[in-house]
């Protein structure tokens, strides 16, 4: 009886064993398609709040220990003399506790691979005795099938900064070392470690991380291990986690235009945002009998993705909605996107980018804006090894200020009314004011100056018109290119009025023909324009670095095609400005000779309106640099936009009005006109004696 009895017990307690061991695989081991539990809770987090003992001077550096059970340190900087924390590598994640519960029990603590930075030791498992020398070799031997077997582990982690570089670590190993024969249940379970750091939970840890690489190292893993993916025939929702969705469907040349639609919460919005993926059917005429397309979305990414150190940033640039990566067959070349903003202020102009993988940042040549209105935009983007994820960013020079926009309104058409006034006036007066040579050419600069700004100014009204959802690129290239040719002709006619009265001073025994004058003034007043434009397009537009995603105006944060108009015009107001003072310089002794004293009044009127004129320009265009080393600055953009509107103004003022010579040829101009209108007044009046008055007049 007793061995019967112990016999019970023995298989009562066998039984009982293999149940649990059952339950214990199921637990580490879901089945495909099941959600795992917590995963839509609140990731944990952990504030570690010790501070640095001692004096506190600005720069200096101090580290602590991390609390147990957490091993690694924190780091704290002295600013305004306050310790403040800089970066994290607390961490309770080891290839340990990751098959702790499938080990039972745990010896040793090893790293995530062989050369891994966390540990280099190896794990023993009681079960066999094998040493699993990595976190790798240890899915293989444990879960190869699906890595359910550290899910658990790394779920119930908490998202601290060290925790946090050890899972991308691990994800980044998995992804390179674990790619082959990727089916769906392991993508479910990449995915879910993925989450859990991407969790906005965890989004204010990803700052104190040391490696700054890491959130790159993170959208790249997933990029490649997703690029390893067999689906099936029927259209998938792959992966549908709070923080990353995953869908694929197969696609041929007979496929019509297929597309992938997100829906995802983003931090701090109530609201869910769209994001859409668009292949066209013009790009699947390109693919081979079988293939298939893969697009991720993800929420909070944005946030957390660090980009390489960017000169000339003084903002940061801030993503406006999902980031989508799209994983498609090498031949497709082209694909488009669709983005909800989160923010919809009218003030958020959007700008497509494309992440380049290599270059750790957002590069604005691998997208074109298609539309741009308040609450979403359009890209058209090239797709490529190194450009496989895709978002739109927030401009951070757009100022929600109307009045830029008021004084930019009024200052335009007060500048356009004048250029027209001013070509007027010129028209009427031309007779009188073009005796000799000097004065003739003079006119010929202001009529040419003027109608280079009348020009600028009307195409500057279109380009207004190509902002926002009626922005074309192609047209944008187009407008961009005649402002700068306009622009530029502005300048290099004002440096034809210097070169004039270099010619006056300079030049006494030999004169030029008109007509040669007048061949070297306009092939330098607009052939020289026309090689510079020529030539910034060709270069910088071939790379999408021509004009700004924002604006139809030169690029200037990725190819400086902005420099192509700056340089020429400060040159040109450096130029003037000592042309003035060798006129200054030269002018002291009386010149002899009728003809020539006459010249020389003419060269001392264009000397003055050069030296008022260019240093306007100049300060002008001065204020547009500013705008640009200090784009943050409202008070320069505002300047700068009164300067630039009112310029039109300043050359009918300065050119025209203000000449003694034109004032007077107007009054005459104005007297004839009376005379005439009251000649005929009276011919009307007294039909017998008109022609004795017309007679008299004569």
């Amino acid at each position: 009886m007793k061995m019967v009895s112990a016999g019970t017990t023995f298989c009562c307690l066998l039984l009982f064993l293999v149940t649990e061991c059952y339950h214990q695989r199921s637990k580490l081991h879901p089945k495909v398609g099941d959600k795992i539990q917590g995963l839509n809770e609140k990731s944990k987090t952990r504030d570690f709040p010790g501070q640095c003992q001692g004096n506190c001077m600005n720069g200096s550096h101090c580290k602590q220990f991390c609390e147990t059970p957490f091993h690694g340190e924190i780091g704290f900087t002295c600013n305004n003399k306050r310790w403040q924390k800089s970066n994290e590598t607390c961490t309770s994640l080891t290839v340990q506790t990751l098959f702790q519960e499938t080990n039972g029990i745990s010896i040793y603590e090893p790293s995530l691979s062989g050369s891994s930075r966390f540990s280099s030791d190896v794990l023993l498992s009681p079960s066999n005795e094998e040493f699993i020398e990595s976190a790798v070799e240890g899915i293989q031997k444990k879960c190869p099938d699906d890595y359910a077997c550290i899910i658990n582990s790394v779920r119930s982690s908490e998202v601290t900064s060290g925790n946090i570089a050890f899972i991308v670590e691990l994800l980044k190993n998995i992804s390179t070392q674990l790619s082959s024969n990727i089916n769906r249940r392991k993508m479910q379970s990449f995915s879910t470690m993925a989450n859990h750091v991407l969790n906005r939970s965890a989004i204010s840890n990803w700052a104190f991380i040391p490696e700054r690489t890491t959130s790159s190292v993170l959208l790249k893993s997933v990029n490649s291990f997703a690029e390893n993916l067999n689906i099936s025939d029927e259209p998938e929702n792959i992966v549908n986690e709070p923080f990353i969705q995953t869908k694929g469907f197969r696609i041929n040349q007979n496929t019509q235009g297929k597309s992938f639609n997100f829906s995802m919460r983003v931090p701090d919005n109530e609201e869910d945002v769209q994001g859409t993926v668009i292949i066209p059917w013009k790009e699947l005429q390109k693919l081979p009998p079988a293939s298939q397309a893969i697009s991720i979305a993800f929420p909070t990414l944005g946030q957390i993705l660090e980009e390489a150190h960017l000169h000339n940033e003084s903002l940061s640039r801030q993503v406006n909605g999902l980031v989508l990566s799209v994983i498609l067959p090498k031949r497709l070349k082209q694909v488009f996107l669709t983005f909800e903003k989160i923010n919809k202020s009218h003030s958020a102009k959007a700008q497509c980018v494309g992440w380049h993988s290599h270059k750790r940042r957002w590069v604005e040549e691998a997208c074109e804006t298609t539309m741009d209105v308040m609450d979403k935009a359009s890209c058209r983007c090239n797709y490529t090894n190194l450009l496989m994820s895709f978002s739109i960013l927030m401009s951070p020079k757009t100022f929600p200020n109307k009045t830029l926009d008021y004084i930019t309104c009024i200052g335009l058409s007060i500048s356009i009314l004048s250029l027209i006034l001013c070509l007027i006036i010129e028209i009427t007066v031309w007779s009188q004011v073009t005796v000799t040579e000097i004065s003739y050419m003079r006119h010929v600069c202001i009529v040419n100056i003027a109608t280079s700004l009348l020009i600028a100014n009307v195409w500057f009204i279109v380009a207004s018109f190509f902002d926002g959802a009626a922005r074309s690129y192609s047209w944008c290239v187009a407008v961009t290119f005649f402002s700068h040719y306009f622009y530029l002709s502005l300048f290099f006619w004002m440096l034809i009025k210097a070169l004039l009265i270099l010619y006056g001073i300079l030049i006494v025994f030999r004169r030029m023909m008109k007509s040669t004058m007048m061949t070297i003034a306009f092939s330098v007043g607009y052939g020289c324009p026309l090689v510079i434009a020529a030539i910034t397009v060709s270069v910088t537009e071939p790379r999408k670095g021509y004009v700004r995603a924002q604006a139809c105006w030169l690029n200037w944060d990725d190819s400086r095609a902005l420099l192509a108009f700056v340089i020429p015009a400060l040159t040109i107001v450096a130029v003037n400005l000592i042309v003035v003072f060798v006129v200054a310089v030269n002018t002291r002794r009386p010149s002899i000779g009728s003809s020539k004293s006459q010249d020389m009044v003419t060269i001392m009127r264009i000397s003055k309106n050069v030296a008022i004129l260019t240093p306007l320009l100049g300060l002008t265009w001065g204020f547009g640099i500013a705008t640009l080393i200090d784009s943050g600055s409202l008070v320069f953009h505002i300047i700068f936009s009164l300067l630039n509107a009112f310029q039109g103004f300043f050359i009918l003022l300065f050119g025209t009005i203000l000449d003694q010579k034109t004032r007077e040829a107007l009054k005459v101009r104005m007297s004839s006109l009376k005379g005439t209108s009251k000649i005929e007044e009276n011919s009307t009046y007294n039909p017998n004696h008109g022609s004795k008055l017309v007679v008299r007049s004569r």
